[in-house]
């Protein structure tokens, strides 16, 4: 499994321990901020914290990566996966987005 994302990559066994690492510190460092945000916002219904908390952590994934990839001397790679993955969303927004134009187009009746 780890040579597999070492050739997906394109790292080394020492950057890749520092990717694993960016990405297990950043994403408990996500983790813990959003839930103490919303501690400090006194959200206390679970019906209303869980989908706060997904949403926030959705959002501040990102930023938590990058911030701790600092340090670990990551930058390079995350904002180029970061990057790749916004790609990857967008054009899959984008198919979607034609493949619905066209199911409308075979559906609509004649005038």
């Amino acid at each position: 499994m780890f040579r597999k994302l070492q050739q997906k990559w394109g790292v080394g066994p020492v950057r890749l321990a520092l990717v694993l690492c960016t990405f297990a510190i950043g994403g408990s460092l996500c983790g813990r901020l959003g839930a103490f945000l919303l501690t400090r916002l006194g959200v206390e219904s679970l019906w209303l914290y869980v989908p706060l908390y997904v949403l926030l952590v959705t959002l501040l994934w990102p930023l938590c990566v990058l911030l701790i990839s600092i340090p670990l001397g990551q930058w390079r790679f995350f904002t180029r996966y970061l990057r790749n993955m916004g790609s990857r969303m967008k054009s899959r927004r984008s198919q979607k987005a034609k493949v619905r134009h066209s199911h409308q187009q075979r559906h609509r009746r004649p005038l």
